[in-house]
């Protein structure tokens, strides 16, 4: 399969806000390169203070967003959504795109993408890094391939951290726009007793089983193709949604249908701009609001059916 390479450069003052943007245009693949602290960063996470002539002779007052839009989609859509909503938001900006292959798309994963610890006991490692676990840590082994979701952004983040909370022996586990899978596959590896994931995305779903086998975990997850939870059936003890604001405001009318009595309904992926849009269709909704967090603009909730 052959990928669309958008790259998009941005003032460092905006790049939370395009970063956002770049999210709704497309949500999995994106990365961004940011050299502004690029010295303190090496003496933090490499222990080095001799850093490549290269990378010291890159721009710090910018940052570039770098997007990856597969054959199946509109990429031309893609760019002009981009435009529109940059222009929108007064954001200064130049954009770029070209073509690259599945070999490029997994090399640039590779890069950019390092074991994580995440909460108290969970650690994310990329299937092809070595991890020495010396805490003894839940450790999860993922290949996001062209699927969102490894843990390193914020709101996939937010969401583990609460799933952690939750998840224990017995319980059932739902995620609708499961991506990459991380979010079911923590679930079962952290005490649930099964997990389900759903996505409309058919390359998604299949790598999210491939995760599974990789966890040794898929006689306990089961991972569908379909819009949402149309799809779904039986009640679960949590469900999750680490989509955008507007979808999991739809998702407010009838995602009690697959709550289990005393459920939670975890939901990630909202910029905070849209917080209070989100909060006040949960109310609406006959939802209550019992848990919050936030990192870098990003919001996650942990609600319960009143």
């Amino acid at each position: 399969m052959n990928w669309t390479e958008i790259t998009v450069n941005v003032k460092l003052k905006d790049v939370e806000t395009a970063s956002a943007i770049a999210n709704m245009a497309v949500p999995y693949g994106i990365y961004i390169e940011d050299y502004s602290d690029l010295e303190q960063g090496a003496l933090e996470i490499a222990h080095i203070d001799l850093i490549d002539e290269e990378l010291v002779k890159k721009n710090r007052e910018k940052a570039i967003i770098h997007i990856y839009i597969s054959e199946c989609d509109n990429a031309a859509e893609a760019l002009e959504f981009l435009k529109e909503r940059l222009r929108a938001e007064n954001i200064e900006f130049e954009c770029g795109a070209v073509g690259v292959d599945d070999k490029d798309w997994n090399e640039n994963w590779k890069k950019y993408f390092k074991a994580s610890e995440i909460g108290e006991k969970l650690t994310i490692v990329p299937s092809w890094e070595k991890y020495d676990n010396v805490n003894n840590r839940t450790l999860l082994h993922i290949d996001p391939g062209a699927a969102f979701g490894t843990g390193t952004h914020a709101t996939t983040s937010l969401c583990l951290e609460l799933l952690e909370k939750h998840s224990a022996s017995g319980k059932a586990m739902l995620d609708i726009g499961c991506g990459s899978g991380i979010l079911a596959i923590a679930s079962v590896l952290l005490g649930c007793e099964r997990a389900v994931g759903v996505d409309i995305d058919a390359q998604s779903v299949k790598t999210a089983k491939e995760n599974a086998e990789i966890n040794n975990v898929e006689e306990n997850s089961e991972f569908i193709v379909g819009d949402l939870a149309e799809k779904v059936q039986g009640k679960y003890n949590i469900v999750c949604a680490n989509i955008v604001a507007d979808v999991i405001i739809r998702l407010f009318e009838n995602v009690a249908d697959y709550m289990a009595e005393d459920a939670i309904f975890i939901t990630s992926g909202i910029i905070d701009i849209r917080a209070n849009d989100v909060l006040k269709a949960a109310e609406k909704c006959g939802f209550k609001l019992t848990e919050e967090c936030t990192r870098d603009n990003w919001c996650a909730y942990t609600f319960k059916k009143i």
